[in-house]
Formats: structure tokens, sequence, C-alpha cells
């Protein structure tokens, strides 16, 4: 035998050899570090980042989101048909899928699980009829969505056979059902305790729920008889650890007590680069953090120049420059440039202190004068869109000092931050917040976080008849091309009126450790596990 034939021969068996220890593996324990705890694990009544990454592993909806992409694949549903004029959406759905609990998953799951949601429950079951309780609050996504005036009924019209009827055509509501408040729960098991159900959560995903330990840590384990059985999940267990600190979670990360780091500290990123047992895995951001008015409340209510004194008196460039760090970058629109709808005419506001003074004196308050302290309320947590609240928060108070405004930073636990922010308290004047997008659609930005008009669950309750009408118009509007440009008139609109103060995109970077095998960053900030395995 030749050399040369040695050789080929020899390399063959390295690579197969390589591709076999390439091949994913099962056991071991991820432990996902990050700034808080979870809020709640009940989808349709969630809204925070933190409960929806724990219950992206837990739950499943009929549509889903591909890899590292907002475009839509067969979740629960295996397909789904639509009307030509596109009010009449069936789903054919998996059959032999069981919940956590061991019960079926079936049409019926699917009505009680969406209907619960419906503030006047058109819905018809196919088996047990199921008597779903009374709301105890708000499902505040579907609220905010206005869900109510979109679907009409949602019917079982077969064991694995689901039939929504809309009242109107709504252009995003088959990217809508693959967000986390259209999860599918198992009815048996939220009709048990209705009440604990956010605590004790049953779905169909990869892994189920263990155990949760307020403000530490929240254990899932490997689901051994989840339906799909082309890939994972590989894990035996995640473990979701709460460690409120940047600095304090990347030394666990160093020291190999935790293998995944979120939002860290921007600085902290080179020290990763540098350290041979970390990789960084990052994602554009679909992202925005800003800062909002409480718009229930005078002088934020009408004084529009009061609005724009504020908006020229914050130094955003600074703010990215030293807090983010080369991880974002300053924001015109309240929605990512990478995102169609995006107005590239709309120049964002220049940092000019004299004309943020001259502004205030049109408002009627010469160099802050009459203005009593104002707050400004500043997120206690890391989170996509914002590397740390609270120095920001910090940072902008200092600008508006040069200007004459004395501002007041306030911060709450996150729960207590997001159900009070709700609420429009009188003693908010100002307020930090953001968004990851859910589904990739403009709306899903534009809608749920300005259109004050559309539900009391819009958390900026701006009110403005010509804004609403165009994210109505943009709704019911099929054609993409046409949607854009209502989307560019919605945010020209928002910069000329300044209900909110885009601040920053950020770009999201993980830093991992090496033992960690096919982890993706996801444009939603969805932390998927299933097909995550340890070296």
């Amino acid at each position: 035998m030749s050399k040369k034939i040695i050789l080929l021969l020899t390399l063959a068996v390295f690579l197969c050899a390589g591709t076999a220890l390439a091949a994913p593996k099962s056991g071991g324990t991820l432990i996902w570090g990050r700034g808080g705890d979870s809020v709640g694990l009940d989808p349709a009544y969630e809204t925070d980042g933190n409960s929806f990454q724990v219950c992206d592993n837990i739950y499943e909806a009929l549509v889903a989101y591909k890899d590292e992409s907002t475009d839509l694949e067969p979740g629960l549903a295996e397909s789904w048909q639509i009307t030509p004029d596109g009010k009449t959406y069936t789903f054919k759905l998996r059959q032999g899928v069981k919940f956590h609990d061991g019960t079926p998953f079936n049409a019926d799951a699917v009505v009680f699980s969406i209907g619960r949601m419906m503030k006047e429950r058109n819905v018809k079951f196919h088996g047990k009829a199921w008597d779903i309780p009374a709301q105890e609050r708000s499902p505040e996504y579907w609220v905010s969505m206005e869900m109510d005036d979109t679907i009409g009924s949602i019917e079982a019209t077969g064991e694995y056979e689901v039939v929504f009827k809309l009242k109107r055509v709504e252009a995003p509501f088959l990217a809508n059902m693959g967000m986390d408040f259209a999860d599918i729960i198992s009815p048996t098991a939220f009709m048990k305790n209705p009440k604990e159900f956010l605590r004790n959560p049953v779905g169909t995903g990869p892994f189920t729920f263990v155990k949760w330990v307020k403000d530490d840590q929240i254990i899932l384990a490997k689901n051994k008889d989840y339906w799909d059985k082309t890939a994972g999940p590989y894990l035996d267990k995640v473990v979701f650890r709460s460690i409120p600190e940047n600095s304090v979670r990347f030394l666990e990360l160093k020291a190999g007590s935790i293998h995944a780091c979120q939002f860290p500290n921007p600085a902290d990123i080179e020290l990763a680069r540098k350290d041979p047992n970390i990789k960084l895995v990052s994602q554009p951001g679909m992202n925005i953090g800003y800062l909002s008015f409480n718009h229930t409340k005078e002088p934020w209510k009408s004084n529009l120049h009061l609005r724009k004194a504020i908006a020229h008196a914050i130094n955003r460039k600074a703010i990215v420059d030293n807090l983010y760090q080369g991880m974002g970058q300053v924001a015109k629109n309240p929605i990512p440039p990478t995102m169609w709808g995006y107005n590239k005419q709309v120049p964002g506001f220049k940092y000019d202190v004299e004309m943020a003074k001259a502004e205030l004196a049109k408002a009627g308050f010469p160099e802050g004068k009459g203005l009593p302290e104002i707050t400004l309320w500043s997120m206690p947590v890391p989170r996509p869109y914002n590397p740390d609240g609270l120095k920001i928060g910090v940072a902008m108070a200092a600008d508006l000092s040069k200007i004459g405004i004395n501002a007041r930073v306030v911060s709450f636990e996150w729960g207590t931050y997001l159900k009070r922010q709700r609420e429009q308290p009188e003693d908010m004047d100002l307020f930090q917040l953001g968004w990851t997008g859910d589904n990739g659609d403009p709306d899903n930005f534009l809608a749920v976080l300005f259109d004050g008009l559309a539900s009391s669950s819009v958390r900026t309750q701006w009110h403005n008849e010509q804004y609403h009408k165009l994210i109505l118009q943009g709704k019911q509007t099929v054609d993409q091309n046409k949607r854009a440009e209502i989307y560019k008139t919605a945010l020209k609109l928002i910069y000329d009126e300044v209900p909110v103060i885009s601040i920053a995109h950020s770009t999201v970077i993980t830093p991992v450790r090496n033992e960690v095998m096919d982890f993706k960053q996801h444009p939603t900030n969805s932390q998927r596990f299933k097909n995550v395995w340890m070296k």
C-alpha cells in the first residue's frame, strides 16, 4: 500500500473520530447565570424576559421561530390554513404529544390555553368542556395587543384541529401565535390550583419544572418523554441562578461555578475574550432601551416643550459610549435599524444643552424654576437593552441638572418595579424600560409599547388619535411594503411628539464556558436549551 493511500486512510479515520467527538451527548447540568429572578411562570400573565426565558423551555406554542431567526416553522401545530379573506385560521395539531403531567395535548388544551385570556370567552370544546375560572389579573400581552378585538371565536373542530375566527384582518396574527403569551398549558394542572399555576408550570416542552427557590434558582429537568425524537433535550438539568451583581456573575463564570453569564458588564467582555476557557456568543439586538414619561399626569401629558427639553438634555451618546461600551448604538427610532419599517429620515434627538434650556423656558419653567423635584424610575436589573439601569439613571439625572431640572433616581425590586410602573402612580414622573421584539414585526414594538388608546396595559399610556389610527391601519394591511410606509409615518409622529426618548439598541453578547455546546442566541432573547449539550 502506498504512503499516499495510508495517509488518506489515516486522515479519514481522524476526521471520522473528530465527527464522533463532536456529536451531541446526553447528560450534565447547565447553570445559567442571570441578573434577576422570574416574576412568574404562567406565560399568559407575565411580561418580563426573566420569566419568559424559563417558560421557553417548559412550554411550546402552535407555531415556533426558527433558530437565530423570526421566520416561522411548525410547533405544536403541524400545519395551518388561512382562508382567502384572512379571517379564518385552521391549525392541524400534532398527535401523540403529552404534557409533563401525562395528560394528552389536544385541541381542547389549545382552546383552554388561549380562550382563558378572552374577555368574552367565545370558545367551543370538542371533548371535555372545561369551566375556565375567572381571571385573577389582566393578561397584559393579550390586552395590549388588542386580541379581544382580533379573535372572535376559538373552536376545537376535532381532537386535533382548532379553528380561530378573527373579527378583522390581523397581518401579524400568525407571528403573534408563536409568542410566549400564546403557549399551550395543561388544563388539568391549571385547574388543580389556578392561583398557584404560575409557580407550578406544566407544558409540553423539552424540560419539566422541578423547583423554585425565590431570588436564588429555578431548576428544570429533562423531559424524557419529549415528543420530538429528532434531537435533544440532552441536558439532565438546567439551573437558572439569580446573581444580581454583574461583576459577581462574571467572576462566577470565570471560576466555573456557572456556565453562562447573561448581561455582563461591557468592560468584562474584553476579559472574556482573553480567557481560554470562555467563548462569546452574540446576536444583533432586536431591542430598544427607552426613557418615557408618565402620560397620565401633568405636566408630562400635555407639555410638549418640556418633553423636548428632556430629550435634548440627555447625552445619549455618552451613555452608550461609557455604559454600553461598544455593545450598543444610539437609537433614532424605537425599533431597531435591522427591522423593516425603520424610518431612516428620523434624525434622532441632538444633545444640545442650550436647545434644551430654550425648550424648558418655552415649557414655562425657565432654568427649571417652578418645576418641583421629579422622580426618574430606573431599572434594578440588567436587561438586553440596558446593561445597568441605575448607573444610566444617575447619568440621566446629572444631565438634567445641567438645565436646572432636579431628578431623583428611584428603584424597586424588579417584580415590584414592573407592577408599580404599570399602575402609573402619581409618584412616577420619568421611567426607564425597554423591549426585545417577540416576533420580528414592527407592530410588536409600536402597538404594544406606545399605543395607549389601545389598552390601559400599554406601559407608556400615550394617547394620540392619529397614532392609534396608523397602528390599526398597519395591523389590517396585508401588503408588507404598504405596512412599512405606515410604520415610517408612525415613527415620524413619535419623533415629533416625543412621547418617549429612544436611548439605545444593544448587541447581545453572552460569555459561556467552552464546555457548553450548540448554544445559540435568538433575536427575541429567547433562551432555548433543547439542543444544548455539555462537552
